[in-house]
């Protein structure tokens, strides 16, 4: 069983979201995190820079990092913008 938690940034920009998007993302987010193996669900990034795994959500993407048990979400936003600076 895995833990998440959000960046300061990546909770500011799931904050920013309209409430259905919002409830969507953190009911798969719980669902992710009950899984055994929650990275069968992710895709591994091929640029780091903005971390080490991706879920997809709809037209959403949750970028974020793996440390021991707890998925650290870095980035949340829509597909078209996730991926730039």
């Amino acid at each position: 069983m895995f833990n998440f938690e959000f960046k300061r940034k990546a909770a500011r920009e799931i904050e920013k979201l309209s409430p259905q998007i919002r409830e969507r993302i953190l009911k798969k987010l719980q669902f992710y995190s009950l899984q055994e193996n929650p990275l069968t669900f992710a895709e591994k990034l091929k640029d780091q820079r903005f971390g080490e795994y991706r879920f997809r959500i709809g037209d959403y993407r949750i970028l974020f990092d793996v440390k021991k048990n707890i998925l650290l979400i870095l980035k949340v936003g829509h597909r078209k913008e996730i991926y730039k600076n």
